[in-house]
């Protein structure tokens, strides 16, 4: 993985499948800690609001299924980067800085600013665009 400043990998299991390059649609999941280790319960917010079929229960916790296009912003930084190079079926635990992150301004109740992440994502699957078809 070719790491920016600010983004560490910690930890990580290669998967078996394709890989994700910028402009590929991916379906992944993440889990959120800030940095002396406590969860930031961002997917348990939000599976409240999200539809079922989105929503995956693996070992007791709670994940969302999240959809981006790599390359567009659609996600943190810290976290489209990290996705950038994995395989689906992939693992990989990174440490991210603010500057890919949430900066200065945190996220209300969750995460405060200028806060340094770590960030548990798991890839499952990379659709090309090429074969995206419009509807």
């Amino acid at each position: 993985m070719k790491r920016l400043s600010g983004l560490t990998l910690l930890d990580e299991r290669e998967g078996a499948g394709q890989v994700a390059q910028k402009g590929d649609h991916v379906v992944y999941n993440v889990r959120l800690y800030l940095n002396k280790g406590d969860e930031v319960l961002l997917n348990e917010k939000q599976a409240e609001y999200v539809p079922k079929e989105k929503i995956r229960i693996q070992d007791g916790v709670t994940l969302i299924d999240r959809t981006v296009t790599l390359g567009r912003r659609e996600v943190m930084a810290g976290v489209e980067q990290a996705l950038i190079g994995m395989k689906v079926g992939g693992y990989r635990k990174v440490r991210i800085s603010p500057h890919l992150a949430y900066r200065d301004k945190g996220l209300s109740d969750l995460i405060p600013p200028h806060a340094v992440l770590g960030a548990e994502i798991w890839l499952r699957a990379v659709i090309e665009t090429s074969t995206v078809r419009a509807q």
